[in-house]
Parts: C-alpha cells; sequence; structure tokens
C-alpha cells in the first residue's frame, strides 16, 4: 500500500519506526531496543549522557545506527549542509519529509527526531498538529519546535496528541534575522532569566527535553539542574545531559570558518576529495577501468 505524501509517494513497508528486528552484530554490539523520549528522561535521571547527531540520508542514518549513536536529527539545517541555502529559513515541509523519509529507512534502534520547519507551526496549533503528524508519518518518532513560552500551547497540544516534542532555547536559527547573526545568547541577566524561565514552562508543557544552542555553560549548567528532562547542548558547555553535532561538521564535510562549538572528529571531506582525483586521473590516462573491472 503506497500512502502520498506531497508530491511523491511511499510504501508502508517502508514505514521503519513499526519494527526494531536487527542483529547486535550490524549494530556493533549496542541493544536493538528501539530508544524513546521517556528514555531520555530516564538516562538523566541515572547520569548517563546523551549523543545526538543529525543526518539527513540512508547511509548516514546506517552509519549512526552502526556507531550506537542514541539519538537522530533531521534537522532543518540540512537546507544550509545539504541543499546550499544561506540559512535555515527557506527549508519546507516537502525537504523535511524527503529526508525524514530516507533517514527512517536506516534508522532501527535510535530514537528518531525531525525538525518541524520555519513556518510550519508559527501561524497556528492546527498547523502544526498537521505538520507533525506528517513527520511521524514519515518516520520521525517526535518532532522539535523553536522558541519558550510562546510555543507552549503548542507543545501542550501536541503532547497531548500523542506527539513527542523537544524543544529548543538560545540561538534558534529560525530566528537568525531577529538576533542578527550567529551571536551567543542569554549573556544579560535579564536574558538568562527568562530563558530559565521558558525551560520550566516548556517541561510543565509536556516537552521531553530542550536543545540549548550558543549559550554560556554556566547558564546551561543552570538550565540543565533545574528541570528534570534532559538538556542537549550545542555550543553550550558540558554541563548539558548530551551533546548534538551537524554531521558534516564533525566529519569535516564543510568549507569555510567553523564555529567555536564544532569539533572536527574526521576529515572525510579530504579523503573524498582525494579519491575523486585519484579516479578523475585514472579515466584521463586511461589505467580505469581494468580487466578486473571489466565484465
Amino acid at each position: 500500500m503506497k500512502t502520498r505524501y506531497g508530491s511523491f509517494d511511499i510504501n508502508d513497508s517502508d514505514m521503519t519506526n513499526q519494527g526494531i528486528s536487527v542483529s547486535n552484530a550490524e549494530n556493533g554490539g549496542f541493544s536493538t531496543r528501539r530508544t524513546t523520549a521517556p528514555d531520555l528522561r530516564t538516562r538523566k535521571a541515572a547520569g548517563e549522557r546523551i549523543v545526538v547527531v543529525t543526518a539527513y540520508d540512508y547511509p548516514s542514518a546506517r552509519l549512526a545506527e552502526r556507531a550506537g549513536i542514541d539519538v537522530v536529527l533531521v534537522g532543518d539545517s540540512v537546507g544550509k549542509v545539504i541543499l546550499g541555502y544561506k540559512n535555515v529559513i527557506p527549508v519546507t515541509m516537502e525537504e523535511m519529509l524527503h529526508h525524514v523519509f530516507a533517514v527512517a529507512r536506516g534508522i532501527k534502534r535510535a530514537l528518531l527526531i525531525a525538525d518541524m520547519p520555519f513556518g510550519s507551526y508559527q501561524v497556528s496549533v492546527a498547523d502544526a498538529m498537521h505538520g507533525a503528524v506528517e513527520l511521524l508519518r514519515a518516520g520521525a518518532h517526535a518532532v522539535k519546535i523553536e522558541g519558550g513560552e510562546s510555543v507552549c500551547e503548542t507543545v501542550r497540544r501536541l503532547t497531548e496528541a500523542g506527539i513527542p516534542v523537544m524543544c529548543h532555547l538560545g540561538l534558534t536559527p529560525q530566528s537568525v534575522n531577529r538576533f542578527g547573526g550567529h551571536r551567543v545568547q542569554g549573556t544579560e541577566q535579564k536574558e538568562a532569566e527568562r530563558m530559565l524561565a521558558d525551560a520550566r514552562l516548556l517541561e510543565a508543557a509536556g516537552a521531553f527535553g530542550i536543545v540549548l544552542e550558543t549559550i554560556p555553560a554556566e547558564l546551561a549548567s543552570q538550565i540543565t539542574a533545574a528541570i528534570s528532562i534532559p538538556t542537549i547542548g550545542i555550543g553550550a558547555g558540558a554541563g548539558c545531559d548530551g551533546q548534538v553535532q551537524v554531521w558534516h561538521d564533525l566529519l569535516g564535510l564543510t568549507d569555510g570558518r567553523t564555529l567555536k562549538h564544532v569539533k572536527r572528529y574526521a576529515e572525510v571531506g579530504s579523503l573524498i576529495e582525494a579519491a575523486l582525483r585519484e579516479y578523475a586521473d585514472e579515466v584521463r590516462k586511461g589505467s580505469f577501468p581494468t580487466k578486473e573491472q571489466s565484465q
């Protein structure tokens, strides 16, 4: 059976959020039990750090699974790192669905969270409900929205409808035009107090976790201690309950200046470029393909 989403179809059998059959060997020896939103709260209570990474396609999802990543986020950062946009504002729901479908096919164990793109939840709760339902039908297990007190009613309504919601405070990328660029948030006392209050309100509204982006480490630690739901930091210091990094940043696939919070664990981009240069050179010299690569 096929279900229609936007301008494309998908087989219901491809919806990977219905099964978890995968061998331990395929997942590097990690548990094959599906990670759930309530699990993250349990891990916080137990003092266990939570590992989150973004992913935007099937191969990346499979690698994240094999590495034992706890949470995979299909972020609207796809607009910048995959689609070449200047920021996340142009990303559409149809584009998000396209990438959620792909990542969901590669996820068996990790919790899959999908960003709700700009404009999909700010206008009305009804819009938010419709978009969140589409993302869950595409294979996500939860959605993420930006904002504090202003989105509490949306968080409450989505949660009551059975849709787990993670929230996002600090440098919220969809508000880049208001911030005037990538600037540290929460440096002023009044702003810090507002962020702490927002975190408490979001927890009360039903959010199961909060991403804290580009805020002082001390403030992030205060927020983390003040709420019982986990905080996931990105540029917010080591005091959060977990960390998230963008796939292309940590693997060295982005060009230009890297942000302070980024650690490049590999230079995969250089390896890919070298391989492509070698391939091009062999084709031009006529040394590829050889008999070994011929039928």
